[in-house]
């Protein structure tokens, strides 16, 4: 007796729930279907037209809204002479991330022989400067950035002595 009422009651369950996903998929079919339909006396031909090829407002509205770019150089001296093969760690805020909250995104660099790096586009903004040689005292600053090509010159100091 106990098995038939057990399997009378997963054939109810199962009705159930076929007419619960019957259901939820007329109602996501009916909604794309009201989304996607054009207006009466339009044709698709002329509904692409406008799409395809943005108006001259459109591409100004766009350049406005992206945030500016830079190119940095930057260049690390001691005592007045260029620092080679320093690290210079660049970081940034890129706007989208998770939830579009910002995140912070990393550039790794090593100075030339003249003490010099050529970071690529970035956008303008705070950024924090790291910079991390052998022999000298570590340097970090965040800047505020906002012309379209910058130099940044940067001075490590000697390290604290220890006793």
């Amino acid at each position: 007796m106990r098995f038939e009422r057990s399997s009378r009651y997963f054939s109810t369950s199962r009705k159930s729930a076929a007419a619960l996903a019957a259901g939820l998929l007329w109602v996501t079919v009916t909604l794309a279907q009201t989304s996607s339909s054009s207006q009466p006396g339009t044709s698709d031909a002329t509904q692409a037209a406008p799409q395809d090829q943005p108006g001259p407002t459109e591409k100004k509205e766009h350049k406005s809204s992206e945030p500016g770019t830079t190119k940095l150089r930057i260049r690390v001296t001691a005592n007045d002479k260029p620092v080679s093969n320093a690290s210079v760690y660049v970081r940034y805020y890129m706007s989208g991330g998770f939830l579009r909250h910002e995140k912070l995104a990393e550039l790794n660099f090593k100075t030339n022989l003249d003490g010099s790096v050529k970071v690529p586009e970035i956008p303008q903004g705070k950024i924090l400067i790291q910079v991390i040689a052998t022999g000298w005292h570590t340097y970090g600053k965040w800047y505020d950035v906002d012309k379209d090509e910058e130099t940044i010159p940067i001075a490590l100091e000697p390290p604290p002595h220890w006793y």
